[in-house]
């Protein structure tokens, strides 16, 4: 049976930059299938691999299953990552031999119906910054990897949710989603005014009922939400400070967004527990200093972060308005891509990053000790996001979903966003 045909995002480039990056951040899980053939390809010394290093790290979960991942050594590295940000598997032994998962990145491949949807995980500098060749020229190499990815004897699941009470078919899904990228594609409007406009015939549709609407009745509709939203909200309104626990809320948000799980300093003792509850503490606070993460996101205070100013580059813009339109386009925000959130609140969820992300930029500044950021600690802070969001299990967590839930019921969402912006 042949793969379902791919839809690809046509305004992506990328091409790998051999940074070594996802070799550092990401922790491998691999299938027993993939560490047998690993162990017999007879790494030592000789071949790059330090005397005595292990060539995997072996987890338990509480039920006693074991699983393996990629060791890595004490500065980050993946064991098998060369001086030159080469894979060794790869360079040795060719592309097919390296494990599933190193293979994709940065793709990700979603179910859209009778086809599947390809997205681009935006952790990696070189997709952030759209280097190399387009996606829309990689078709065949694309069709390989799908292949290896997509069961043989695939049916598409049911679509997500639209609200957490409405599922709707394929067919009217996508409309909905295509009409969300439809306004992220309209450049003449600023993407903070859209986000909130998008934000506004969302929540119309959360109210709305489906038992009639479908097909071009719907279309109709969601043209005509559009259009409101544009009416509704004219211009961005002035910056409001949001309620006090809401903000308290978002700094535990912006925390565990920086804070970057990698293979090596993932610490589940009871000293990095405690760690653990120690920073969140910090985060609580509205005085002292920010906990420290890494050398990107120091303990400073919050009045270093917010006395960070800037505008919003050229470079940046493009870069945010292109990262909404390939995770929705690919549905990289809802369904069992991520968390299986419904639609409505899985946009919710991921236009909540954005003030996250201007956020982590002005701490990635503040830590440098500069007062205005740049597009390194834009693009810095949205490689940290797209690190964790749709992945961190945390984000996935009820407590998580209850949080947007709130902001989005009390308005602090949309505040969030037009507070966070330069002033």
């Amino acid at each position: 049976m042949p793969s379902p045909p791919l839809q690809l995002p046509v305004l992506q480039n990328w091409s790998c930059h051999n940074c070594g990056g996802c070799c550092r951040q990401h922790a491998i899980t691999i299938t027993e299938e993939e560490r047998k053939r690993i162990q017999s390809q007879g790494w030592s010394p000789a071949s790059g691999i330090p005397a005595g290093q292990p060539l995997f790290d072996e987890e338990r979960s509480w039920f006693g299953r074991r699983t393996h991942r990629l060791a890595h050594l004490p500065d980050g590295a993946c064991v098998f990552l060369d001086p030159n940000g080469l894979c060794r598997i790869h360079g040795t032994f060719g592309e097919a031999a390296k494990p599933l998962a190193c293979r994709i990145y940065p793709y990700t491949f979603h179910p859209s119906g009778n086809r599947f949807t390809v997205s681009l995980r935006f952790s990696c500098p070189s997709v952030a910054d759209n280097l190399g060749a387009s996606v829309t020229s990689q078709q065949k190499d694309l069709k390989q990897l799908a292949g290896l990815v997509i069961p043989k004897n695939y049916q598409a699941p049911e679509p997500p949710q639209l609200t957490a009470r409405t599922r709707l078919g394929w067919e009217d899904t996508l409309l909905v989603v295509d009409a969300i990228d439809q306004s992220l594609a309209d450049e003449s409007v600023p993407l903070p005014l859209q986000l909130l406009r998008i934000l506004f015939w969302l929540d119309l549709i959360e109210q709305s009922k489906f038992t009639k609407i479908s097909g071009t009745r719907l279309s109709e509709l969601l043209t005509l939400l559009r259009e409101a939203s544009a009416v509704e909200i004219p211009e961005l309104p002035a910056s409001d400070s949001p309620s006090t626990i809401s903000l308290m809320q978002f700094r535990m948000l912006a925390g565990q967004y920086a804070r970057k799980d990698t293979a090596a300093n993932l610490d589940r003792s009871w000293s990095g527990r405690f760690q653990q509850l120690k920073n969140a503490m910090k985060l609580l606070r509205a005085a002292g200093l920010m906990p420290e993460f890494d050398d990107d996101f120091r303990a400073v205070s919050l009045e270093q972060i917010n006395a960070v100013t800037g505008s919003l580059p050229d470079q940046s813009r493009e870069m945010l308005r292109r990262y909404y339109r390939v995770k929705v386009q690919g549905l990289h925000f809802c369904g069992l891509p991520c968390y299986d959130l419904p639609v409505v609140e899985g946009m919710q969820s991921l236009l909540l990053t954005f003030p996250v992300i201007l956020r982590l930029a002005r701490w990635r500044a503040a830590s440098q000790s500069r007062s205005e950021w740049t597009h390194a600690d834009l693009r810095e802070a949205l490689n940290r996001v797209d690190h964790q969001h749709g992945f961190s299990p945390v984000l996935g967590s009820w407590g998580a979903r209850r949080r947007v839930r709130n902001l989005v019921v009390t308005g602090d969402l949309q505040r969030l966003i037009v507070w966070a912006m330069p002033k």
